[in-house]
């Protein structure tokens, strides 16, 4: 069975920016219901070239083929930021990253000296970052507003741009590349992989749901800190990648976090609005830590910030 996942028109949504004019057009609407009953969206015509997708998908295969003992110097500034290896209870996924970049320039050029990378696919990764950046920053911007939340820097809170690589052989069919979670974050902005299937959505009633593909489309899913940060209004969506074929699955993008301060909470419009807040503050590296340390990722770890 495949999701129905929305397709966000991006320009619709800025060519139709007037506040006042919000609840009347549909593509709004089906932002907000998007962010509500799904946790996901795809976003279509988007500022990003697809030829600048292709050229940064060829980057991430190239860095993903270095020698182990290269890909090791991809540190982590915060948990799981930076080179995750293959482990014997995840063996079909790797991960590498860089944090901050927006904030620390240097993170780039660090990432860059790491691994060695020449010229040419350095500047495709600057251009690629900054503008998925500015994308994902925009994109949490219309969804604060679906809200009636506005004035949000959201261009100001760090994000991860992360790549995933999923080595699938034959033996592993029907094993899992990445186990049932949600992501920690506000939003992740996802190019995912054309080719290679295996991300699954967990609806409401209980089923797992293949995500279809699209070419030249991000994917956007609501992470544990768009759901408390919105009051309970987004909704976190659960998902996990599953080996279904063959071959070497892609994903990257923009892991967008929390405030630069790290504290996490609905902004005070959002609480008047629902007559309470649902979920005491709390500091994003808490929950991000918590989650790691006890192998806890399916947005249950929420329950202990909720008020009854």
């Amino acid at each position: 069975m495949e999701a129905s996942v929305p397709a966000v028109d991006f320009q619709k949504l800025s060519e139709g920016d007037d506040f006042q004019k919000l609840s009347e057009g549909d593509e709004w609407k089906k932002l907000r219901e998007a962010c509500e009953k799904c946790g996901c969206f795809r976003v279509i015509n988007h500022p990003i070239p697809e030829t600048l997708m292709r050229e940064m998908k060829s980057v991430v295969k190239l860095v993903h083929d270095l020698p182990l003992e290269i890909k090791m110097r991809n540190k982590s500034i915060i948990p799981d930021s930076g080179y995750v290896p293959p482990f014997p209870t995840s063996p079909l996924y790797e991960g590498m990253g860089i944090y901050d970049m927006h904030e620390s320039p240097q993170a780039l050029e660090d990432f860059f000296s790491q691994l060695d990378l020449p010229p040419y696919h350095r500047q495709i990764v600057k251009t690629y970052s900054q503008a998925i950046h500015d994308l994902a920053s925009t994109i949490s911007q219309k969804m604060a507003k679906c809200l009636g939340v506005v004035g949000v820097d959201f261009k100001d809170w760090p994000f991860i741009l992360r790549s995933i690589k999923y080595s699938f052989a034959p033996e592993n069919i029907g094993q899992m590349g990445a186990q049932l979670h949600s992501d920690t974050g506000f939003i992740t902005l996802l190019q995912d992989d054309e080719t290679v299937t295996g991300l699954e959505l967990l609806d409401d009633s209980g089923l797992f749901k293949a995500v279809p593909p699209k070419s030249g489309s991000f994917l956007c899913i609501i992470g544990d800190v768009g759901h408390v940060w919105s009051n309970g209004k987004f909704w976190n969506v659960r998902h996990r990648v599953i080996c279904k074929e063959t071959g070497t699955r892609y994903s990257f993008g923009a892991f967008m976090l929390a405030p630069r301060d790290g504290n996490v909470e609905a902004p005070t419009k959002l609480v008047e609005v629902h007559n309470g807040r649902r979920y005491r503050p709390f500091k994003y590296e808490d929950l991000r830590e918590y989650r790691i340390s006890t192998g806890k990722r399916n947005g249950e770890v929420l329950d202990q910030y909720r008020i009854a």
